[in-house]
């Protein structure tokens, strides 16, 4: 009897891991609900929850799991307006202008990307004037900014 062992890749900056279907497992169900208990984990696995400790301690040592967190529903916090923005700066100011936007309160995640626009973000805002004053006083005055497409998310489907 073969058993093959599907493998998944996580390539770091430095390190490329192989992950068994244990460790696939453990990320998976923690990605569903980080407040898996560890005991849990070990019956979905079948192993001890000392095993799955260490498992997880060692994903975290490599960086794979990073940090645990929640999701919330922005409209329940009385955030109205959830908006992405597709924003474009002048190469010579990409870096101050994303550690600038970085620690704007109202940006909820921010990613540097290619495609239409160099710089990706969320913002929560409670209204429509509260998103305008964002994207025109917080945003529109960080130099080298040129441009700013915002679309206002209907509704979170996934």
């Amino acid at each position: 009897m073969v058993t093959i062992y599907k493998r998944l890749w996580c390539e770091s900056r430095t390190t490329v891991f192989v992950l068994d279907e244990k460790d696939r497992v453990i990320i998976e169900t923690l990605e569903k609900n980080a407040r898996t208990p560890f005991t849990e984990l070990a019956r979905i696995l079948g192993i001890s929850e000392a095993a799955v400790r260490k498992r997880v301690e060692n994903l975290q040592k490599r960086g794979i799991i990073e940090k645990y967190t929640i999701k919330v529903d922005p409209s329940k916090m009385g955030y109205e307006n959830v908006t992405i923005l597709g924003l474009d700066v002048e190469p010579q100011h990409f870096l101050e202008a994303t550690r600038k936007l970085a620690k704007i309160d109202e940006i909820r995640w921010l990613v540097t990307s290619t495609g239409d626009h160099m710089i990706m973000a969320e913002i929560w805002a409670k209204d429509s004037n509260e998103l305008s004053k964002i994207i025109t006083e917080k945003i529109g005055g960080i130099q080298g900014v040129k441009k700013i497409c915002p679309a206002i998310i209907l509704k979170r489907v996934k």
